[in-house]
């Protein structure tokens, strides 16, 4: 029985890895432990969350903490090289592009034990983006590379990887999006709050958009939040807007004396599934996640992207997203476009089925047991 350490450190690395373990449940020759490292703390996730991923909770918690990028990595590192000694997997799979895909993929390596990423090979070409140097590296070390789109491909050719260890998989975070979507439409409105914003906005064919920002070089630079700021009260004047706020931006918003405006309704950060049900049915949404560009675009949701490079250039070449960077007049421009219904209209990319991740156990399955 071949043993596969699946590795997560925060909440979005677990929608990433439950459609993995979901395919490798039952399956003959293989099995899994998950680990979560622990470098954030989510008090929502309990034992909901994992329900309503149809997972079981971590085998292993390492409690890492927070602290600096260092600090974080260091701890995770002497952690799981620990955990990696005393019980030996035969593979380490992490997802995505946090401190802990960098520091268990490295830890791994050293101990002779192969890696598999998944996400492998998006670059934004932005090396001022803590995430892209952890992707650059995990890639550089890697044995096996899922990959998401064409471009995650083109990268790693370039970068001299061979054919052989690359693997054009689809997206589990889609696997994940439409896996929730069903649930969600199975239980309908009802088994949610539907908060009095969107219950008030969606009567009589009404529109809302939904924001969400919390990359550094948007929330902490005051000039630049607020820009960001002003240009999302003036599409507030003819769309109302709700923007679930993550603590880092609220903290600036605070500090920064700026103030949103009656017609932006500000909210606490969101459970997957509230947080679905909320932007699955917005006239358009405005971000500068990376996760939620792929989401918008597998559900065909209209998607504003406010940075100035992307490092999944699948869903604007072929999604509903556009970058729009960060002048205030091309942001309002664009979510003005959607609304005269003059946005663009997009296609869920190839692969992007629900079944990428029974392709990677497919293939760790032959590459483990051969």
């Amino acid at each position: 029985m071949k043993v596969i350490y699946l590795v997560a450190g925060a909440r979005p690395n677990f929608m990433k890895i439950a459609p993995i373990v979901r395919a490798l449940q039952g399956r003959v020759g293989l099995t899994f432990r998950i680990i979560h490292t622990g470098q954030h703390y989510d008090r929502e996730m309990n034992d909901v969350f994992f329900e309503e991923l149809g997972i079981p909770e971590p085998d292993v918690f390492m409690a890492a903490g927070g602290g600096s990028h260092s600090q974080q990595t260091a701890k995770i590192m002497i952690g799981f090289e620990e955990l990696c000694e005393t019980t030996r997997p035969d593979a380490v799979l992490v997802v995505g592009d946090v401190n802990s895909t960098l520091a268990c993929s490295i830890v791994a390596k050293k101990l002779n034990i192969p890696v598999a990423h998944v996400e492998a090979g998006l670059r934004s070409g932005d090396m001022a983006m803590p995430e892209e140097i952890n992707r650059m590296v995990t890639d550089s070390i890697a044995d096996w590379f899922f990959v998401t789109e064409p471009s995650g491909v083109a990268h790693l050719k370039r970068e001299g990887k061979p054919d052989s260890a690359i693997h054009y998989v689809g997206h589990v975070m889609v696997d994940n999006l439409l896996y929730q979507a069903e649930k969600l439409a199975g239980t309908g409105a009802s088994g949610f709050e539907i908060s009095s914003f969107k219950a008030a906005h969606m009567t009589d064919g009404g529109r809302y958009g939904v924001v969400t920002l919390h990359r550094p070089s948007n929330v902490d630079n005051a000039e630049m939040l607020v820009r960001i700021g002003g240009a999302l009260k003036e599409i507030a004047l003819d769309l109302p807007l709700i923007f679930p706020v993550h603590p880092r931006t609220r903290g600036n918003l605070n500090k920064f004396g700026i103030d949103l405006g009656p017609n932006i309704t500000l909210v606490g950060p969101q459970a997957y599934m509230a947080f679905l049900h909320l932007w699955k049915d917005a006239a358009v949404v405005l971000t500068d996640s990376g996760g939620l560009q792929e989401e918008t675009t597998a559900l065909g949701v209209p998607c504003i992207t406010i940075r100035e490079n992307t490092e999944r250039p699948v869903t604007v070449e072929q999604g509903s997203n556009v970058l729009a960077g960060t002048d205030p007049l091309r942001i309002v421009a664009e979510v003005r476009k959607v609304l005269r219904g003059e946005g663009k209209q997009g296609r869920r990319p190839h692969l992007w089925d629900g079944k990428a991740a029974e392709r990677i156990v497919e293939i760790l399955a032959t590459e483990l047991t051969h």
